[in-house]
């Protein structure tokens, strides 16, 4: 019996909306990394962006347990010297809670330039409104 490997050019793409309202934000990256590398298709192979496009909508009602939502720092550097910032999560998530999200899950996926190719299929906004209504997205229920 052949292992099945699939090819790039064979990938069938769907697009999928997720509403991350009352949602972890642990679990939610989860969920959506793995549908960004198509893990939950029966033709996954790993060397292959095999994955489908992800809409997050509600972005701002995203929940974080426990006392993360003041202890946990998000870090990232401006790019001159002497650059390095800190914003604790309550602060980012009232200013940007789709960044919040979007680094969630960039951490689950591959560090390659395949993982960036993947990333590029999310798209995340604030509110319940998104400009992919041409792309006719289904809902995607979340597991648990």
């Amino acid at each position: 019996m052949k292992t099945y490997m699939g090819k790039p050019q064979d990938q069938e793409r769907k697009w999928y909306v997720i509403d991350a309202a009352d949602q972890t934000l642990g679990r939610l990256s989860a969920e959506i990394a793995a549908m960004l590398r198509g893990k939950h298709k029966p033709t996954f192979t790993p060397h292959v962006d095999c994955g489908d496009f992800v809409i997050v909508i509600n972005a701002e009602k995203i929940k974080l347990t426990g006392k993360k939502l003041t202890d946990k720092k998000y870090t990232y550097h401006t790019g001159y010297p002497g650059g390095l910032k800190q914003v604790d999560y309550q602060t980012l998530m009232k200013k940007k809670p789709e960044k919040a999200l979007e680094v969630a899950v960039k951490g689950m996926l591959p560090h390659t330039t395949l993982g960036a190719q993947m990333f590029r299929k999310l798209k995340v906004y604030r509110g319940s409104n998104h400009p992919h209504k041409a792309q006719q997205p289904v809902n995607w229920e979340l597991r648990g």
